[in-house]
């Protein structure tokens, strides 16, 4: 079930650094080096996998975009702050 903004504002302040973008939440980070970007990545991989639930990834050099929505409902669910959070467990950047 898509969630109402009230509820999306209350959960982005659980999160580290996410910000709200139309129907998406974002993130973004940086590393010291492209390997670095990319074994992040493989991680972010590992875990959307694990949970059948996958983010928008944009890659540039030693910075990655992250972005999450739940396509099959057309908006942001309790899916995409749950992996919002696992994500924020693999690098906790401030």
């Amino acid at each position: 079930m898509v969630l109402p903004l009230g509820k999306i504002q209350q959960l982005l302040k659980e999160l580290n650094n996410w910000y709200l973008e139309g129907d998406m939440i974002m993130k973004e980070f940086s590393f010291e080096s492209f390997g670095e970007s990319i074994k992040f990545v493989n991680f972010v991989a590992e875990i959307a996998e694990e949970n059948q639930h996958h983010p928008s990834i944009i890659i540039n050099y030693k910075e990655v975009k992250l972005m999450l929505t739940t396509h099959s409902e057309s908006g942001l669910t309790e899916k995409d702050f749950m992996m919002a959070k696992l994500i924020d467990g693999i690098k906790n950047d401030g």
